[in-house]
């Protein structure tokens, strides 16, 4: 692939053949014009005014903002692009979701299995190394494709181009099913975006000044893989910031598999900061149950049961932290009042991934559906969050918003 931005900034790293990005410095931010239209579509009050008395100020980095795969809303996510654009709205800390390459290099990507989505791989040659190439749509049936990065070498990975994370299931050709981006995102930022691999985004996020949270993403292919077995594959996570550099309580590593907590935890210095993400409203097996956010009587674990383990940090999405009381209005959960009771420290993921609110908030606010309605509602969950749940870090699709809010309350 052809990596001009990186390039142009610094020089090749002869020990990995990565680049070096400290000459990128700290990038000058802006909130841009997002956080002023949400505060002018909430409701006259005193969080709107509050916030509008903060709409000239300078804007400053906060961990509390943290990139969701950069800044996806307009972005290709996970790459170059998308991160330097979390970092210019303030986010603090950037994140690296971690799979790996047939030849087990780790590389930033969502799931191990989107290259079909993410990348122009079904227009290319690699389409045939695909573990189900791309089939056209005929008749009632869809077209489908499922491209992994464990399918290809990091060498032919290189040569994928990003995309939007989108596709087109009525697509009759390769080049129609890359389309598909959901109305409320852009392809307008899109050309020329650069992937990345997991070594070359904590050399770029350095240079940016921010933070690490790589999230160890979950297999598709049955461990281990070619000998590399899950433990190897957390531990490589974690080798790679030591051999950067990059000290333990600047890293935040993630994972949804408990196991992969309980391994960093006791076998690395980067445990004290793991993150447990949460998602026990789907899934469960030996170590971990499904659970009812407003009904403490069914996590397994229970709150004190992972502090015990040594778990400092969880991780939900917004809707398991809020529900709402008789009068209509959001309030923490049973959940997070265990949370907090337990002393874990909580973060949450994401906000404006839903796109526009008006029709009740989609997925990520489906236990206070009923309450919302507008847009503006980013605002009022988010303060709901931070002020009465008591969350450290917010994931956003877009920070700027999210860091404007942080500026604006002191967080």
């Amino acid at each position: 692939m052809k990596r001009a931005f990186l390039l142009s900034l610094a020089v090749a790293l002869p020990a990995t053949g990565f680049v070096s990005t400290s000459a990128v410095g700290d990038p000058a931010m802006s909130y841009g014009q997002r956080p002023a239209y949400l505060v002018d579509k909430l409701e006259e009050g005193e969080l709107k005014d509050k916030l509008s008395g903060c709409l000239a100020q300078t804007p400053e980095r906060t961990d509390f903002s943290i990139g969701h795969r950069g800044a996806p809303l307009m972005f290709p996510e996970h790459t170059v692009q998308s991160n330097l654009a979390a970092a210019r709205q303030g986010a603090g800390i950037l994140e690296c979701d971690v799979t790996f390459t047939k030849d087990k290099e780790l590389v930033c990507r969502h799931a191990q299995n989107d290259l079909h989505t993410t990348t122009d791989i079904v227009t290319t040659d690699l389409n045939a190394k695909c573990t189900q190439p791309f089939t056209p749509a005929s008749g009632e049936t869809e077209a489908t494709a499922e491209c992994r990065t464990s399918d290809i070498t990091l060498e032919e990975f290189r040569t994928l181009k990003p995309k939007m994370d989108s596709s087109d299931p009525t697509a009759e050709t390769a080049e129609a099913f890359l389309g598909g981006t959901a109305p409320f995102r852009t392809t307008l930022y899109a050309d020329g975006a650069e992937l990345m691999t997991h070594a070359e985004s904590i050399e770029l996020f350095k240079s940016l000044g921010a933070k690490f949270t790589p999230e160890l993403k979950a297999p598709s292919v049955e461990m281990p893989f070619d000998g590399f077995s899950q433990e190897d594959y957390a531990q490589k996570l974690v080798d790679e910031y030591e051999a950067a550099g990059v000290p333990p309580e600047d890293v935040w590593p993630q994972s949804f598999n408990l196991s992969d907590i309980q391994y960093w935890i006791d076998n690395t210095a980067y445990g004290e900061q793991a993150v447990y993400l949460d998602d026990r409203y789907e899934a469960s097996d030996d170590d971990e149950g499904l659970i009812d956010p407003n009904d403490p009587a069914s996590f397994k674990p229970t709150m004190q049961e992972l502090a015990d383990m040594g778990v400092n940090y969880i991780a939900p999405p917004i809707w398991m932290l809020i529900t709402t009381n008789e009068a209509g209005e959001i309030v923490p959960s049973a959940y997070a009042e265990a949370a907090k009771e337990a002393g874990l420290t909580i973060i949450s993921w994401s906000l404006e991934r839903s796109g526009p609110l008006a029709d009740g908030g989609g997925w990520y606010f489906q236990s206070v559906e009923d309450v919302i309605d507008s847009d503006a509602d980013y605002y009022n969950v988010l303060h709901v969050l931070a002020q009465d749940v008591g969350i450290v870090g917010m994931f956003s699709d877009w920070p700027a918003t999210v860091t404007f809010y942080a500026n604006c309350y002191g967080l």
